[in-house]
């Protein structure tokens, strides 16, 4: 792999600190009632997928200690395609409670916490799931070449 694609990676500390402010801004949406909490993940997450920018992401990048080079990293287009399921499950959330469905609202914010809980701990659903498109589309595309 060359040395560009190789930097333009996202250290994996960087993309721990984002799941985790997503998992503690839900949980404290959760046991505050103060929902608008759910908006700040939400534009962190609407900025890096439509401008590249993420200040989560930006900030935390100040705290590493080493080059970035010298982290696992994760591939960019997979935590965009990542950040786009999480803005889907926050903004859908976000709705339900300000239309005051209720038990959607905790499904969708749920759904978006555990998913980043799970990745935090070592496995990612939307990972899981891009591969699984990626293969879908693939054998589709082989089975048309025949």
């Amino acid at each position: 792999m060359s040395e560009v694609a190789v930097s333009k990676g996202i250290p994996r500390p960087l993309v721990k600190t984002n799941q985790a402010f997503i998992v503690i801004s839900v949980l404290l949406s959760w046991i505050t009632g103060q929902y608008w909490i759910l908006a700040l993940p939400l534009a962190a997450g609407l900025s890096g997928l439509i401008f590249g920018y993420n200040p989560v992401i930006k900030l935390a990048a100040r705290l590493l200690t080493k080059e970035r080079s010298a982290y696992v990293l994760e591939d960019p287009e997979q935590q965009q395609f990542n950040q786009g399921i999480a803005v889907f499950c926050l903004a859908a959330g976000l709705l339900s409670f300000l239309a005051g469905w209720t038990v959607a609202a905790y499904i969708f914010t749920a759904m978006v916490a555990v998913a980043a809980t799970v990745a935090i701990l070592g496995f990612c659903i939307g990972c899981f799931i891009h591969y699984q498109w990626k293969m879908y589309t693939y054998r589709r595309k082989q089975g048309n070449a025949q």
